[in-house]
């Protein structure tokens, strides 16, 4: 069932960006359908046969109220996932958001207030936890890179380095954060990289202009974005029409002379080592795009607790 949704959103996804010209904006706000699954599974995965610890200390009818705390600041992202988990747990279950995706949070804030079952909140407790310190965390790592390039005319991107099955929620989060979506998948866009230019070494008149060629006959209405890893190949790109060259793992100097020369003719996009000590530098060359896939595959994890209060 998840993987039927997953393509169905796919191919929506698809029709409603093939024709753009430029990376994707930010997300639309998530929906039920984009995570419910990912929910139910996940509350199977830790309840499993049922909560043992507090079957055996919570009566079945106490209540409770719980606040969902920032212990750090913070920038929101997936307040309504973490919703849906106790709602999942126990329908009866009453919360408020008193936070909205892309807000930011000083340490003591409340996100989401929940009300129900004692059993039920301490059930869900965990899981929506997991959820809401995930993509907060990525939210928030976006826009500490975002502030650090600020003023800049270079655009943050994130990558497809996200969790399997979560990139919906967590380009969602990269858009929280202010920055904006590189392609969703391998539908979206025709991003010709090292090991396809490998693949076509022999091709003439070069592997570059052969791929391009290529992929403009196959996929005429999609952007087509090459990988260079010298300015020889940056050139060859722009030359046969590239929409977006990417200019990866260059140092600084070599990123402004390839703005100097290609500036103008195609969309520049940095990436490849890119951290915060850098982001300004490279930034400062002049670049289009940067691209960086640590917004996703090392944020940390935000701290945020839940406590609970028993109701009478």
């Amino acid at each position: 069932m998840f993987a039927t949704s997953l393509l169905s959103w796919a191919r929506q996804f698809f029709f409603q960006q093939r024709a753009l010209l430029s990376h994707a904006a930010a997300v639309t706000p998530l929906t039920a359908h984009d995570f419910s699954d990912l929910v139910r599974n996940a509350l199977a995965e830790d309840i499993g046969t049922g909560d043992a610890t507090s079957l055996a200390l919570i009566p079945e009818h106490a209540q409770a109220s719980a606040r969902l705390v920032a212990r750090e600041p913070l920038v929101v992202a997936g307040v309504d996932i973490a919703a849906s988990v106790f709602s999942e747990t126990h329908t009866a279950t009453r919360f408020t958001a008193r936070a909205a995706d892309g807000d930011r949070l000083p340490a003591g804030a409340t996100l989401l207030q929940v009300a129900g079952a004692t059993r039920a909140l301490l059930a869900a407790e965990r899981t929506a936890l997991n959820f809401l310190q995930r993509l907060c965390g990525i939210a928030t790592l976006t826009a500490t890179y975002v502030e650090a390039i600020a003023g800049t005319r270079a655009v943050l991107l994130d990558t497809r380095k996200t969790t399997p099955g979560w990139r919906r929620l967590e380009k969602h989060a990269v858009a929280c954060g202010g920055a904006r979506n590189h392609r969703m998948g391998l539908f979206d866009l025709v991003l010709i990289k090292d090991n396809h230019l490998a693949a076509l070494r022999d091709a003439a008149p070069n592997a570059v202009a052969a791929a391009i060629a290529r992929a403009r006959a196959q996929y005429p209405k999609l952007k087509v974005e090459v990988e260079a890893d010298s300015l020889e190949q940056a050139r060859q790109a722009a030359e046969h029409g590239a929409d977006i060259v990417l200019l990866d793992n260059m140092p600084v100097e070599t990123l402004r002379q390839a703005v100097r020369e290609l500036g103008g003719t195609t969309k520049l996009e940095a990436s490849g080592g890119i951290t915060l000590a850098n982001i300004r530098a490279i930034a400062e060359t002049g670049v289009d795009f940067i691209s960086v896939g640590a917004l996703t595959h090392s944020a940390r994890a935000v701290d945020i607790s839940m406590e609970l209060e028993a109701l009478p």
